[in-house]
């Protein structure tokens, strides 16, 4: 990659070279020492802009491991069933997170972020929030005796998971033109109270058509901060699937492959959850949903990881 700084910053060492020649020189030598500080200090300011020009300008690729990681609950099928499942996934994977000791951040209703490392069993080393939970990616089924049901009949409602990763803003170039910002009202925390200012966001970006909405936060300026975070990574896993269909490694976390892929089945009456991508099943459905996913996760990923 050329770096334009170069040429300045050889002719700047130049001259650090030739003054300090003259550092021993009696008459010269303070005037020497005078521009050696000057000149150091121009080469430094043209290095780090070099520095952050390459940052901004390397592509994101299967190389670089991401750190953080959004988790997004969508209801399926199923209707109010549906919507209950999707939150008790959440509720699920905030569990399992936080025994982990990793930090949980909510972003909007149906969104969270999941901040950290954590060491897991079979594995020497730490993973990364991103690592732990990529594969949940998916349609997630849930065959069970709702609540509202009088007759006893088991039904099968599904929630859609997408795992994206926290992309830093130099990765993702965003034009301002191509956004949309709409400010409104929203409830405080826990929805006990009604801010007095438009602090929620929804971001469109006109390219794409992708919309993601934050309300979590008081200040419209955190707000407009994570919806801008939301879409880089969105737009991210649209590149990275793109990428990857080139390869001929189609797959995606948040378009219709994965998100129509059935990955898991929650079954309440045989106390069994299966994995379908594994065919792997464990019989403990209630720790599971109450966030005791390690064994889980970590069989996931120990078996999946050879194939990507």
């Amino acid at each position: 990659m050329t770096n334009p700084y170069q040429d300045q910053i050889d002719q700047l060492q130049k001259k650090i070279n030739e003054n300090q020649t003259l550092l021993g020189d009696p008459e010269l030598g303070e005037l020497a020492h005078l521009e050696l500080t000057r000149l150091e200090e121009q080469k430094q300011l043209l290095t780090q802009a070099a520095d952050q020009m390459h940052q901004a300008q390397t592509p994101i690729g299967p190389s670089i491991k991401h750190q953080n990681a959004i988790l997004e609950f969508r209801q399926g099928t199923g209707g109010d069933e549906a919507k209950i499942w999707a939150e008790e996934l959440m509720r699920m994977y905030t569990r399992f997170t936080e025994i982990l000791g990793l930090k949980v951040e909510f972003i909007d209703d149906q969104v969270i972020k999941i901040k950290g490392k954590a060491q897991i069993e079979g594995f020497d080393e730490a993973l990364t929030a991103y690592e732990l939970l990529e594969n949940e990616s998916g349609v997630h089924r849930v065959q069970r005796v709702p609540v509202t049901e009088s007759q006893g009949r088991v039904h099968t409602s599904t929630a859609t998971v997408a795992v994206l990763p926290e992309i830093h803003p130099q990765a993702i170039e965003i034009s301002d033109d191509d956004l949309i910002w709409e400010f409104m009202r929203s409830s405080g925390a826990g929805g006990q109270s009604v801010n007095k200012t438009s602090s929620a966001v929804r971001l469109t970006h006109r390219p794409s058509g992708i919309a993601v909405t934050a309300r979590q936060e008081r200040k419209q300026t955190q707000n407009r901060q994570i919806a801008l975070e939301l879409l880089r990574s969105q737009l991210w896993e649209i590149e990275e699937e793109k990428r990857l269909k080139e390869l001929g490694q189609a797959r995606s976390a948040i378009g219709s492959a994965r998100r129509a892929e059935k990955i898991r089945t929650y079954n309440f009456p045989q106390n069994r959850v299966t994995d379908h991508r594994i065919k792997e099943s464990w019989y403990n459905l209630e720790g599971i949903i109450n966030g005791n996913l390690e064994k889980v996760i970590s069989t996931i990923i120990s078996r999946l990881s050879p194939a990507e």
